[in-house]
């Protein structure tokens, strides 16, 4: 069986060993072609060779692992991104729906890793766009967010989602042009990650797009009627929030 081939890019050397080494020792279907600590050196590296797989550290000495992306923007390696436990650049990779290796990691983490960039969708330049803005401008809200469905990848604005609704495991997107986005991700994960850009979990199974609202019906228990004219019921426990909300604006 033909070995894949690896380069590694990390700016912090024991990390670049550490990581160099479970490779060599648990990993054996991989050999490492090459290592670099900076985006000089990644990039001399890849001028001569383009491996299988791209070990990428986001934040580097001399720049970041954008910079070496977008030197070689016709780049065919499969990309590993690792990042250090920084909660802006986790956020970033969230609404970019990109797979990541936090460090410090586990050799759990690195297995799965492996096994996802072998069988999964390259990341498009979009998703790669809404991950390298979030993360270069940990401040400001994000406008996009990359949605995982079945057979794609959809890249949306945020301010363009009305509501998102619970199906077990699912979540349902509804959007400004009708559109309809099932994703095989909990509402809670949307929930947490949306609240910060004006979303409000008004109920267990809707998340709604506080811009959306057009009036709040007092009776039958209390329901929010948005603008694309749906009802969406607000539990009790939710209603004073809703309320505070609206008195807000």
């Amino acid at each position: 069986m033909k070995k894949l081939s690896a380069i590694l890019v990390d700016d912090m050397p024991a990390a670049l060993e550490m990581l160099q080494n479970d490779i060599v020792n648990y990993h054996t279907e991989i050999e490492i072609i090459g290592t670099a600590a900076s985006v000089v050196e990644a990039a001399k590296l890849l001028r001569k060779k383009e491996p299988d797989i791209l070990f990428l550290d986001i934040m580097l000495g001399d720049g970041t692992g954008f910079d070496v992306l977008e030197i070689f923007p016709d780049l065919k390696s499969k990309i590993i991104f690792v990042t250090a436990s920084d909660a802006y650049a986790i956020k970033a990779f969230k609404f970019a729906a990109i797979d990541y290796i936090l460090k410090p990691y586990s050799e759990e983490d690195l297995r799965v890793a492996i096994e996802k960039v072998q069988h999964q969708i390259q990341p498009d330049k979009e998703q790669i766009n809404v991950l390298q803005q979030t993360v270069k401008a940990p401040n400001t809200k994000p406008t996009k967010i990359s949605l995982h469905t079945a057979d794609k990848i959809l890249v949306v604005n945020i301010q363009e989602i009305i509501r998102c609704k619970s199906d077990n495991n699912y979540t349902t997107f509804f959007l400004e042009n009708n559109q309809k986005i099932l994703v095989s991700k909990t509402l809670k994960y949307y929930a947490d990650l949306l609240k910060e850009v004006g979303f409000l979990r008004v109920h267990q199974s809707h998340l709604i797009n506080i811009k959306y609202i057009k009036e709040f019906i007092k009776s039958d228990g209390g329901y929010l009627m948005l603008t694309d004219n749906s009802n969406i019921p607000v539990s009790v426990r939710k209603r004073n929030e809703v309320l505070q909300v609206l008195n807000s604006f």
